[in-house]
């Protein structure tokens, strides 16, 4: 993979000293901040899933948890669940990873970020050629993996496994497998 060092403008710059409180995760779309409690469920889900995924990167990436990502647009700032970051990727003058140097996103929905999740951040992680998009669902115990992205928004491949089921992460040159059988499951 290519390096690739951009200096735009970032959305995360409205917030440089700002005192953020702690338990939210916050993230920028259309240019309005976003702040999310922390449920339960996706801290479960992140603390099983993270350990796997690190382990098996053995050095070859590396895996980031919340960490803000420059993307293309001064509107959009995002900071992945989890992230999956290609080996030898540099960061830019802002000390942060841009979205080329991506080759994983996964994100664990909630009821207040199902539309983000399911449409801005899917086009917009298509648009940017990110390889693998992976949404975990604990409302209905599914994940579903879209990959092979087009510049149009969307991702042509998907699939849907349900927790129980290995969740199959194909990066360049190596795969990943992360066993959903610890993932929490929905009550009823």
């Amino acid at each position: 993979m290519a390096t690739i060092l951009m200096d735009l403008p970032s959305a995360w710059d409205a917030l440089d000293g700002v005192n953020l409180p702690r338990g939210y995760h916050v993230e920028i779309t259309d240019g309005k901040i976003i702040m999310t409690p922390q449920g339960e469920s996706r801290s479960d889900i992140l603390l099983e899933a993270a350990p796997q995924i690190k382990k098996q990167l053995a050095g070859q990436g590396k895996l980031l948890t919340d960490v803000m990502i420059d993307f293309p647009s001064h509107l959009y700032g995002y900071a992945p669940d989890l992230t999956v970051v290609a080996p030898g990727s540099e960061r830019n003058s802002r000390g942060r990873f841009e979205w080329h140097s991506l080759e994983a996103v996964i994100e664990v929905v909630s009821k207040s970020t199902r539309d983000n999740d399911f449409t801005k951040k899917f086009r917009m992680y298509a648009e940017c050629a990110i390889p693998v998009y992976v949404i975990i669902d604990p409302s209905d115990d599914t994940c579903t993996i879209h990959s092979n992205p087009t510049r149009t928004g969307v991702y042509v491949d998907q699939e849907q496994i349900a927790f129980g089921e290995d969740l199959l992460l194909s990066l360049e040159g190596r795969e990943i497998v992360v066993k959903t059988d610890g993932f929490p499951r929905s009550e009823g």
